[in-house]
């Protein structure tokens, strides 16, 4: 009887492969979900998951860098050589130049063999070829003086397309560089504890049993920054991973108890959750969502977290629940997401420079209907996760201009490092924390 034989399973690298070949392939999968599937077929251990993972993201947030380094290799050979196979030699660049403690024998000899797999002994010879010359000749980082601009060197150097680099530079007042550097490291790593399933120092306490070590948010109370090792979110729902920036919008509109509040836009809950917290089971909450199923995941958040008698809308928030009026309002519109490109290892070869335009009207739509919403001396916080200024200050600023019974509130104290024309800009990427335009509005009586 024949024994049964078993696919060997994929190495981290063919892992890392594979997920570059679903996010740049036909189908253009997000990074994060297809490395997730891909490592548990493949069964990686937590090492080779680690070298995997920092492989994959690596080498998709650097690939404009990475052509830079195999252009003067390749020449007009790229524009022939199969898609997989210039995959290939873009991961051994990456593992030769960023991977300080992978070999170089190493990283050559088991990209040969990826070469070889994927392609025939002449493209397997190709990638040993050029691997070889590439250390032998160590080449320089990207200089000023290789670029016809500023711009064109930064978009290169920082791997980003050059008209982020542009944008960035206008908007960021002289921190471009820094937060391009910054969307290219770690993100900053947050929970935030859930006052509704324990207290502070019960979380704390479970938390630093799972080895968290954690130091407070100087902005947001129930914020606390990650150091060392990630923690997930609790199955028992006394804290949800959440950056400490997506957390300050509720924080800056500062629902209390007792009060009336609806959230626009609701996504998926992590805010909804975190104003029913702060409202702590007195007054009443509104969470009003397009999509149905995300709709259905904000009911199971809203579960889970332990906020009862809250009320879910399935529906366009400019037509829905035209009735309510609310002593605080936060909306959290749809948008670019340039703020928040460095959790997305793809998403900053997805993006356009048309996309803070062509998201304008929506957002300009919301913004109206939020508005109608608004209590008289109520609160309006608008909110979006990018610095693009016609997402946040030109919004704000048309929407001010044409509703007069509007105006801007004064921000606390501690929000001064990000303060910018009396709205909050938080810079992407500076300390790992994503990107952030909030803006806390009054509507006086």
């Amino acid at each position: 009887m024949n024994a049964v034989r078993t696919a060997p399973r994929a190495s981290a690298r063919e892992v890392a492969l594979a997920v570059v070949r679903d996010v740049f392939g036909p189908e253009q999968r997000g990074a994060q979900a297809a490395f997730d599937v891909r490592a548990r077929r493949a069964g990686l251990d937590l090492r080779d998951r680690a070298f995997a993972a920092e492989l994959t993201y690596g080498s998709i947030k650097q690939r404009r860098l990475l052509d830079w380094y195999l252009a003067p290799y390749l020449a007009d050979r790229a524009k022939s050589l199969p898609a997989t196979i210039v995959e290939v030699l873009r991961l051994g660049i990456y593992q030769l130049r960023f991977m300080g403690g992978v070999e170089e024998h190493a990283a050559v000899y088991e990209t040969v063999k990826l070469a070889l797999r994927h392609g025939h002994r002449g493209t397997g010879g190709l990638v040993n070829a050029v691997l070889r010359r590439f250390i032998a000749e160590s080449p320089a980082a990207p200089q000023t003086a290789d670029f016809p601009n500023e711009d064109e060197f930064a978009g290169t150097a920082f791997s980003v397309p050059t008209w982020l680099a542009v944008q960035w530079r206008s908007e960021l007042d002289g921190a471009r560089d820094a937060a391009l550097a910054g969307i290219n490291a770690a993100p900053q790593h947050a929970v935030r504890l859930n006052a509704l399933r324990a207290s502070r120092e019960e979380a704390l306490e479970a938390l630093a049993g799972a080895g968290a070590s954690l130091r407070p948010s100087p902005y947001v109370a129930e914020s606390w920054l990650v150091e060392g090792s990630a923690v997930g979110d609790d199955p028992e729902g006394r804290w949800i991973v959440q950056s400490e920036s997506a957390a300050m919008p509720v924080d800056l509109l500062a629902p209390q108890p007792g009060e009336s509040v609806l959230e626009l836009c609701s996504g998926r809950g992590n805010k909804s959750v975190q104003l029913a917290a702060r409202l702590n089971g007195s007054g009443s909450l509104v969470c009003v969502e397009l999509e149905a199923r995300r709709a259905r995941a904000l009911e199971e958040a809203l579960a889970r977290g332990g906020a009862s008698a809250v009320a879910v809308v399935q529906g366009d928030a400019r037509a829905a629940a035209p009735e309510l009026r609310a002593d605080a309002v936060l909306l959290d519109v749809p948008c670019s997401g340039l703020g928040i490109l460095g959790r997305h290892p793809e998403a900053r070869w997805r993006k356009s420079p048309g996309d803070g335009a062509r998201l304008a009207p929506l957002q300009a739509a919301l913004l109206a209907a939020a508005a109608e919403r608004t209590r008289q001396g109520g609160r309006l916080v608008y909110s979006v996760c990018s610095t693009d200024p016609r997402e946040g200050r030109a919004r704000i600023e048309a929407f001010l201009a044409e509703n007069p019974q509007f105006a801007r509130a004064a921000l606390p104290a501690r929000y001064a490092p990000f303060a910018c024309g009396g709205d909050v800009v938080v810079p992407p990427g500076i300390e790992g924390r994503d990107g952030f335009y909030v803006a806390l509005l009054v509507k006086n009586s």
